[in-house]
């Protein structure tokens, strides 16, 4: 696999630095169940069967649907399932995300998500965004205080720049980040080299650009001179990329699963990893 295959989040909790990302298996615009719920179930058992033991879902998917899809699917968990989930934003329908940072939201939040996946304490509790209405150290003081009443193994961010993780962590430990990044998008880079200087794990959310990578001709050849896809491609870069990387890819098929976690054990020359370097909108 590209470098090591494990990442530690917390100091104590490995994991294989492939995860997956369960938002797509709720419904159009990540609204309700998809219209086959027994091939979302088929998803998530197939991905622990395939060795992935961090799965990445949020209240908000669905809302509330793939917390549950989970829980269905694998619930007892097995002992080295580690699952993040996040809390801060609410959804007034299909494609409609609006923050909401305030502490009872968030205390609320956490309570529902402890529900629905039946645990008694978050592995990775992560805050979806930052409430710009809120005062800062507000959300952040309630993620600690949810640390440390039990609720919650460990704190996270999501959608963060570099000052607002540096004045996070004057508040509670971070143990990891997901930000939007992938080959062609690499506006998150100050905060992913801050992260493996710190041990911080980086969760790299639309790893695959949302599917437009398809359309980047570099990728494209680069796949076809390996016999592999340029989805494996992009994930092969961005586990090279950097030790404290952690891909969610999500998707709501099976075989595109199996892909995906296939691209662990593709390895790029360094010619192959310095020509996509420079892929960068």
């Amino acid at each position: 696999m590209n470098r090591a295959s494990t990442i530690t989040i917390g100091k104590d909790l490995t994991v294989r630095r492939l995860g997956f990302g369960g938002m797509r298996l709720c419904g159009p615009g990540i609204w309700g169940w998809p219209s086959d719920r027994e091939n979302a179930l088929r998803v998530l058992r197939r991905a622990l069967e395939l060795g992935v033991n961090f799965i990445d879902t949020a209240d908000s998917y669905g809302p509330h649907v793939n917390e549950e899809q989970i829980a269905q699917a694998l619930y007892p968990y097995p002992e080295a399932l580690v699952i993040a989930t996040k809390g801060g934003l609410t959804r007034g329908g299909p494609g409609e995300w609006k923050r909401d940072g305030r502490p009872e939201h968030l205390r609320k939040a956490c309570e529902g998500s402890l529900r629905r996946l039946r645990v008694d304490r978050i592995d990775v509790y992560q805050l979806h965004a930052i409430d710009p209405d809120v005062p800062f150290e507000d959300q952040i003081g309630t993620m600690r205080e949810l640390r440390d009443a039990g609720n919650v193994r460990h704190v996270g961010l999501s959608n963060v720049d570099l000052d607002q993780l540096k004045r996070a962590r004057e508040i509670v430990e971070i143990v990891s980040v997901q930000n939007n990044y992938n080959v062609g998008n690499r506006t998150s880079e100050p905060v992913l080299e801050y992260c493996e200087a710190n041990g911080i794990a980086f969760i790299p959310y639309f790893p695959l650009d949302g599917g437009d990578l398809a359309a980047n001709q570099a990728l494209s050849s680069l796949a076809a001179a390996r016999n592999t896809t340029i989805w494996q491609v992009g994930l092969a870069w961005l586990l090279r990329h950097s030790p404290a990387m952690l891909p969610i890819p999500g998707t709501s098929s099976v075989p595109h699963l199996e892909e995906n976690v296939a691209a662990t054990e593709l390895v790029l020359n360094d010619d192959e990893y310095r020509e996509l370097c420079l892929l960068e909108d």
